[in-house]
């Protein structure tokens, strides 16, 4: 009995070893096909080995906090094997700082002597459009909708619903314009004409931006910076856009301007993992929108 237990024990361990091999060479496996998916994630003249590659950046959604799509830009301007960046844009506008942030990083990955095609899903409208217009040429589809150039500033006044629920809102300040935008009382008519004045000072930027990426009179661009929205179809009109065309031929579109074979190899969008998702698919509730933005975060001014 116990000579049985003693020659079984050396193909135990070789199992195991085996097993234990196979793992390994799997992971290994693994991690190479997935280090050759994502070349952006390599820098250097090393992401060479994979060939010259145009990449995909995503903007989606309510433009907010862009500190993961900058770097990303970033990590692409430093990519010697990445020629060109495609950004595909769904976003109905944002926050007007994250909005100049991701418009200057593209703007410097340009400048970088790397093109940039900006291609319009859905809705590329406001600050979606301000990201667009840092681009080397916009590619739309017919019936996206884009424009909206315009700034606005919404702020709720609960003045009369406090009165009848007997709630008094005190506020102590130093300075008079420091509860500007309250919502516990109207607002009175010289803070109306300063932040009429903020807004339009934005709203000139936003001007400005348009006519040098689209290389038009601002004048010109202030015809149709009245905040109103264009299909694809319209904007090509207005010069807003280059070109009627999907993601497919904004890449195609990149390649050429970047010297290379059409179709050129391409380097997906990262996708980001996220609990709130994972948890919203688990459960059965992807069609439910989560909120993006604070209800009461004021003042609180929107491209969108």
């Amino acid at each position: 009995m116990t000579s049985t237990t003693t020659r079984s024990r050396p193909p135990r361990r070789l199992a195991v070893i085996g097993g234990a091999l196979v793992i390994y060479l799997g992971t290994t496996a693994l991690f190479v096909a997935f280090a050759s998916s994502m070349l952006g994630a390599s820098r250097g003249a090393g992401g060479a080995l994979f060939g010259e590659r145009v990449a995909i950046v995503e903007l989606e959604g309510v433009i907010v906090d862009v500190d993961d799509l900058v770097r990303e830009i970033k990590a692409y301007r430093d990519n010697a094997a990445i020629r060109a960046v495609v950004i595909r844009i769904n976003s109905p506008g944002g926050a007007v700082a994250p909005t100049q942030e991701l418009y200057g990083a593209i703007r410097r990955l340009r400048e970088a002597g790397k093109p940039v095609v900006a291609s319009l899903g859905s809705v590329a409208a406001s600050g979606g459009y301000y990201v667009a217009v840092a681009a080397d040429q916009i590619y739309a589809n017919p019936g996206t909708l884009t424009g909206s150039i315009g700034v606005v500033m919404q702020i709720a006044n609960l003045n009369a619903l406090m009165k009848k629920v007997g709630v008094e809102y005190v506020v102590v300040k130093a300075g008079e314009f420091k509860d500007i935008g309250s919502f516990a009382r109207p607002m009175t008519v010289e803070e109306r004409r300063l932040l009429k004045t903020l807004l339009d000072d934005v709203h000139g930027q936003f001007i400005a931006a348009v006519a040098d990426g689209r290389k038009l009179d601002r004048a010109e661009v202030g015809r149709f910076a009245d905040g109103r929205v264009f299909s694809g179809s319209q904007a090509k009109a207005l010069r807003m856009i280059d070109a009627l065309g999907g993601l497919e031929d904004a890449v195609d579109g990149a390649a050429t301007l970047a010297g290379l074979p059409k179709p050129p190899k391409v380097v997906g969008p990262r996708r980001r993992f996220s609990v709130v998702d994972l948890l919203r698919n688990q459960l059965g509730l992807t069609g439910l929108a989560t909120p993006s933005l604070p209800l009461f975060k004021t003042p609180l001014y929107l491209m969108d």
